[in-house]
């Protein structure tokens, strides 16, 4: 198995990364050997690689552009393809749609959704599309002074795009016109969280019509019903991320299925913690299985390997990756040991 990490490299950002590391990882053993590392990018904060495994997209933290890379078939080693503008600014998230020809970034600073061609070799071509989602901001004053999308999600099927807005305390629902390479509006209007709540990032249910949303700023998920035909969300629950003795400040970062889809976990940034919950397999409602520490500071990231047997915490704050081994019976973790040192990893992806 190969896994790329992003990272931080600015000072504005306090970033410790050099830039984009390739890991080997043996999976026997759990360990990670680095194989390369693409410098002289800045703050490859989000990385996606496309439906082929083929190539890879890195996403600029503060930045304005996404960048391309072709992904050695063999090796697993990256080489650099282009780099295009997005029409935005601080892109944090992409997607690549089921077509295997479009990226979709989210535009956090900017307030807008941007559509960019994916050619035959993989490069990307000029955005198709951009477009500023509206609405009405929430009530935190610093972080919800405009539209902030912060996820970019397609649903199973791939006929609809799930965005969770930060900033306006609502959760969008498009389509994409794969003819066009344009963002369609749905008949199902935005779904509104509960004002101050800062939806960040959404997560399917791999085989039940089931959606998770995780909220930044009140550090809570919400479960919503998707109705495939329409792209609707129906909200059924929310729960807090963190345990009722925790009276510090936290907000929350990551939200990940299992994929057996009997556990959903969440990560806590002030707590430090991986928020472990049970699936209800009839209505999808979430009960607490515990917290688990990710011996590090600020979790931004953290990612499930493609068996769901580990669980990766990418502590940004402590310049560390932190493994642990997924009960399959209870969902619960336990560090194996393994801690990979890397400087301010922020997103993980395996082939």
């Amino acid at each position: 198995m190969v896994a790329y990490v992003g990272c931080y490299t600015s000072k504005e950002r306090n970033g410790h990364g050099e830039g984009i590391g390739v890991y080997r990882s043996d999976l026997a053993t759990g360990q990670w050997n680095q194989i390369q590392l693409v410098k002289d990018l800045v703050n490859p904060s989000w990385l996606t690689l496309d439906r082929e495994n083929r190539f890879l997209y890195a996403a600029h933290g503060d930045g304005k552009e996404l960048t391309a890379f072709a992904v050695d078939a063999e090796s697993g080693r990256l080489s650099p393809l282009n780099r295009q503008p997005t029409h935005g600014i601080n892109g944090v998230r992409v997607a690549v749609d089921a077509s295997n020809r479009f990226a979709v970034v989210a535009n956090y600073s900017s307030g807008g959704v941007a559509v960019l061609p994916i050619n035959t070799n993989g490069s990307l071509g000029t955005p198709t599309d951009a477009i500023t989602l509206k609405g009405k901001t929430g009530p935190n004053r610093t972080e919800q002074a405009g539209p902030h999308p912060h996820d970019i999600v397609f649903d199973p099927s791939g006929r609809f795009i799930v965005i969770p807005d930060k900033g306006l305390d609502a959760t969008f629902v498009f389509r994409l016109d794969t003819k066009a390479g344009t963002l369609v509006g749905t008949e199902a209007l935005p779904i509104g969280s509960r004002p101050g709540a800062g939806p960040r990032h959404a997560a399917f249910h791999p085989t039940e019509p089931y959606v998770y949303q995780i909220n930044e700023l009140d550090s809570t998920i919400t479960t919503f019903r998707f109705d495939a035909q329409r792209g609707a969300l129906t909200p059924l629950q929310t729960v807090t991320t963190l345990p009722s003795s925790f009276t510090g400040t936290s907000t929350t970062s990551e939200v990940a299925v299992a994929p057996s889809g009997r556990f959903v976990y969440g990560s806590n940034r002030g707590h430090d913690s991986i928020a472990i919950f049970a699936v209800d397999d009839r209505t999808g409602a979430l009960s607490v299985v515990g917290w688990e520490s990710t011996q590090g500071r600020v979790p931004r990231f953290f990612g499930l390997d493609p068996s769901g047997a580990l669980l990766y915490a990418a502590n940004q704050d402590s310049d560390t990756i932190v493994e642990f081994s997924v009960d399959q019976a209870s969902g619960k973790l336990k560090p194996t040991g393994q801690v990979i040192k890397t400087g301010s990893p922020s997103s993980i992806v395996f082939r």
